[in-house]
């Protein structure tokens, strides 16, 4: 049970690996779950979009698609996330991109926990479990 860090077709970004792993156990210890195989894909924005064309048909750019490999109360699962679309993002939210990256990190986190963000009302909650979370890290 690991929770692993690579790319496809970026360079890796300047994140505290073992300081990001303990945050992710720790965030998933709250939601009363159990951290499995987690694996963060860091790519491009072309990556992104043919992930989502190929396995969710979808013909669009988005900054995280996260896998659900969920057995019981353990989290396991594959999250891709664009480089290119955290950038833009933070710039457009006007946030460091650390913070705009470690929100998508854990953005996919709180998916595999079972908080959705599609639905009415469900961006909101997604929102603040993020925003909790973001306060744990200190950033």
């Amino acid at each position: 049970m690991a929770i692993s860090y690579q790319t496809d077709g970026v360079k890796m970004p300047a994140i505290k690996r073992r300081e990001i792993s303990a945050w992710i156990k720790q965030v998933a210890q709250a939601h009363h779950k159990k951290t499995g195989d987690i694996a963060y894909i860091f790519c491009s924005d072309e990556k992104i979009l043919d992930v989502n064309r190929q396995y969710l048909q979808h013909d669009y750019y988005t900054d995280i698609i996260t896998f659900d490999y969920d057995e019981g109360d353990t989290i396991s699962g594959d999250i891709f996330i664009s480089l290119d679309t955290v950038k833009s993002n933070s710039e457009q939210y006007h946030q460091s991109y650390e913070r705009e990256l470690h929100r998508v990190i854990i953005h996919g986190i709180l998916h595999l926990c079972g908080i959705d963000d599609k639905g009415p009302g469900e961006r909101e909650i997604m929102e603040q479990a993020e925003n909790k979370a973001l306060a744990l890290i200190g950033r």
